[in-house]
Order: C-alpha cells, then sequence, then structure tokens
C-alpha cells in the first residue's frame, strides 16, 4: 500500500516531468499603469462619493470654516488629540490635547479622548481612500488608530485619481496608513463589526 508522503512525490514528480517536457514561457505582467492624474486635479467628486460608500461622513466646506465643523462634531466641552503641527486655526476655541513627539500622550489620554483631528497625505478617488504617512499635520500612527473618532482634514489638492498614482507619489519606506472608511471587519456570515482595530467614527473634511 503507498503511503501518504510516497504519494505526494509520485505526483510531484509527474508535474515536473510535465514541466520539463513543455516548459511555460515567461509570464509578462503589464506594468503601464496610469501614474499621471487622469484630468488635472483629482476628481473631488467621486472621491467624495467613493468616501460616502464605505460609511465616512463627508462634508465639503471652505478653509475658514474647519475650526467650526470639528466643533460641531464633538460634544459640547469635549476634547480632540492633535499632533504638534497641526494648523491652529483648524482647531481654534476648541479643548485640546496637543501630541509632542518629544513627551508624546499616554494610550490613555489616546482612549478617553473625543476625538482625533489630523490633516493627511493624500486621497484616492477611485477607492474612496485617506493615506497617512505621518507626515506633516497627521502625527504618529497611534493617533489615528486609538481614539474612537478620527477627524481628518483633506485638501482638494491632495485628492489623486487612482492607486498607481498614490503610490508614484508617496515615499514607500514612509509608516503609511490606508483608511477606506471607519475600521470595520466581517465574519463568515458577513455580520460587519465596527471599531475593531481602529476608529468607528470617521468623519472626512473635504476642505476646497
Amino acid at each position: 500500500m503507498t503511503g501518504r508522503g510516497d504519494a505526494r512525490t509520485e505526483v510531484l514528480d509527474r508535474i515536473r516531468r510535465a514541466l520539463a517536457a513543455a516548459p511555460p514561457g515567461p509570464v509578462v505582467i503589464p506594468r503601464d499603469y496610469d501614474r499621471e492624474s487622469l484630468g488635472g486635479a483629482g476628481d473631488v467628486e467621486r472621491f467624495t462619493e467613493t468616501v460616502a460608500e464605505y460609511r465616512a461622513q463627508v462634508q465639503r466646506i471652505d478653509a475658514a470654516s474647519v475650526a467650526a465643523t470639528v466643533a460641531a462634531l464633538i460634544p459640547p466641552g469635549g476634547r480632540v488629540i492633535v499632533p504638534a503641527d497641526l494648523p491652529p486655526e483648524w482647531i481654534a476655541g476648541i479643548d485640546q490635547l496637543t501630541d509632542d513627539p518629544a513627551d508624546p500622550l499616554s494610550t490613555g489620554d489616546l482612549e478617553h479622548a473625543d476625538a482625533v483631528v489630523t490633516g493627511c497625505a493624500l486621497g484616492i478617488a477611485a477607492t474612496g481612500t485617506i493615506v497617512l504617512d505621518s507626515g506633516a499635520k497627521q502625527g504618529r500612527r497611534a493617533l489615528t488608530l486609538v481614539p474612537d473618532h478620527h477627524i481628518c482634514v483633506v485638501s482638494t489638492d491632495q485628492i489623486v485619481d487612482t492607486v498607481p498614482q498614490a503610490f508614484a507619489a508617496l515615499n514607500p519606506s514612509a509608516p503609511l496608513t490606508f483608511i477606506s472608511g471607519p475600521s470595520a471587519t466581517s465574519d463568515i456570515e458577513l455580520d460587519r463589526v465596527e471599531g475593531v482595530h481602529g476608529p468607528r467614527t470617521l468623519d472626512v473634511l473635504i476642505v476646497e
């Protein structure tokens, strides 16, 4: 009686002999991705629609309305966490706790905040994705993973059309975080659960 190991060896040997007799040709992988914008500036309308499809709340506002919009998204008297280089006009008049890289906030501070406010590296219109790279106005990765509410400010000139365009603009060695809606997962029965490994609430403010 042939053992399981012997059967496996026989099958693999047959495959090797068949491949040796007629080796497959080289596989050419197309790399002609759209790396340039499809029509000047990124498609803001499409970005707005695709972000909303992921159950994020989206508002299009002007630069002067950022602070008032943020204030309306948090409870009265609420406190927000902000990276050290966030523009002060974005959170004027709002109780805030700054995460200083030289003296970072504790996990407890992040957990008990009403929200975190950040900028982003860019947004992708085709997928409704926001990309963070721990660069300007974003802070360290923990700021957007621990608090339960993330308010992200995206300028229209940060929006690109496709994923290849995004990768062409990003530094691959940076700590990249791709956000498509609130944090969520589904089990085998497709029951959606939000807030498993990040914020349950995502507000995206698109600044014209």
